[in-house]
């Protein structure tokens, strides 16, 4: 059943096994803010089990696009479709959070992006990547890359 994330009341609900489960909480909490103060959209996870096509998806563009798998186990996922682009969202227990951003439009934006949990280490699948740090009042201090897609999905 899928759960409305709550930004303003952050909750675990969901995320309890994982070690920063406080932090991917602000984290994931940190991103249904965005989407209501931008798109007046809801922002609701599921799980593995409810939408494993979310994951499938994600996990076939890191392989295909960058030869990663994320070693981590996945939590909560997400997938929904405003304003021209779909969202994908993947929450793992380390704390790592992965988002795709592929615009319906030929031409437009298409990416994903990588952010880490306050407390967490970079994985080793991701040591390649440099990281920005961001500050959030929900998430603390989030550490974020990107790369851009070559493919089409």
């Amino acid at each position: 059943m899928p759960y409305t994330v709550d930004f303003v009341n952050v909750s675990t609900t969901g995320l309890e096994s994982s070690p920063v489960a406080d932090a991917l909480a602000g984290l994931r909490a940190n991103e249904a803010r965005y989407f209501k103060n931008k798109y007046e959209h809801d922002f609701t996870v599921d799980t593995p089990e409810e939408a494993p096509e979310v994951l499938e998806r994600i996990s076939r563009i890191l392989k295909e696009e960058r030869d990663i798998v994320i070693a981590s186990p996945a939590l909560n996922l997400s997938e929904f479709e405003v304003g021209g682009v779909r969202w994908s969202y993947v929450f793992y227990e380390s704390g790592l959070s992965i988002n795709v951003l592929y615009t319906l439009e030929e031409g437009g934006k298409r990416a994903v992006g990588f952010k880490l949990s306050d407390g967490m280490e970079v994985p080793e699948e991701l040591s390649a990547f440099k990281f920005a740090r961001q500050k959030s009042k929900l998430a603390g201090t989030i550490r974020g890359s990107f790369f851009v897609l070559k493919g089409e999905y």
